[in-house]
């Protein structure tokens, strides 16, 4: 641990975020070993997701945006405010413009510009975007450290980077299983299943390097992270797992996910 709190924060952000796409191959892995998982399993890792998500949205992004905000200046609400709602704006805009299909979903409920694209294209697309944000957020909890500010510690955005990790374990099996029911080789559905965790090292060097000129975006950036994770959870996770009707299931996967990301979070921040 020694070792790793003398890195820069942008070395800490890489391996954090190697570790979270690790834990998406090796859940995708699965694919390997199972012929088949049942929905109810796959609708509950997708609510599990989703309340990973809301809760680091809050205790790890936008609890340490209003602190940040308050000691800056001028109303503690404003920079958080400006941050999430420009970060759902943004996923917003990437969500209309970048062709991708949801798995399960049929060819002509493509979402984006339209493109004769493959089938198994467009779902690697569908995810990639979801791990945007997840990435993004750890990059930016890691690149607020320099700062020194309050809740921002070593040890919250290491639990940050840990709940996302668990999260995707399941969710790379989630991504993979789908495909391969699509018709895909188990080695081409663990493939795009593993490579959709790819976007993760990318996008939270990105975040790392966003909040390191100036100390004034920090409060934006970590609020723009938290929009943009709970544009996914609302827009696409609790959709997809309550479609099934496996609701309560999916809820208590949420439930569970929010607990244990809480627990993560506060007892280690």
């Amino acid at each position: 641990m020694e070792t790793f709190r003398e890195l820069s924060p942008l070395g800490q952000a890489l391996i954090a975020t190697a570790f979270t796409y690790l834990l998406t191959a090796i859940g995708a892995s699965g694919v390997f070993f199972l012929k088949e998982v049942r929905q109810k399993l796959l609708d509950g890792m997708l609510g599990f997701a989703a309340g990973v998500m809301i809760a680091a949205s809050y205790w790890s992004l936008l609890e340490p945006a209003i602190e940040m905000s308050e000691r800056l200046g001028g109303p503690r609400w404003f920079a958080p405010l400006t941050g999430f709602v420009t970060g759902a704006i943004f996923l917003r805009l990437l969500d209309r413009i970048l062709p991708h299909l949801h798995p399960g979903f049929p060819a002509q409920q493509t979402e984006g510009i339209k493109t004769r694209w493959r089938r198994t294209t467009l779902f690697f697309l569908a995810v990639t975007l979801h791990n945007i944000p997840e990435g993004l957020a750890v990059g930016v909890a890691f690149g607020a450290l320099k700062e020194g500010i309050g809740s921002a510690t070593l040890a919250g955005a290491v639990a940050l980077a840990l709940g996302i990790g668990i999260q995707n374990l399941p969710e790379g099996l989630a991504i993979s299983m789908p495909l391969r029911r699509e018709g895909l080789s188990r080695i081409k559905s663990f493939f795009y299943g593993q490579l959709s965790g790819i976007v993760e090292p990318v996008a939270g060097i990105i975040g790392v390097i966003a909040v390191s000129s100036s100390q004034a975006i920090l409060p934006y950036a970590l609020s723009f992270a938290a929009g943009a994770m709970i544009f996914i959870v609302v827009e696409e996770l609790i959709p997809e797992s309550q479609r099934n009707g496996n609701t309560d299931i999916a809820t208590m996967g949420a439930v569970t996910g929010f607990a244990i990301m809480m627990v993560l979070d506060v007892g280690l921040g």
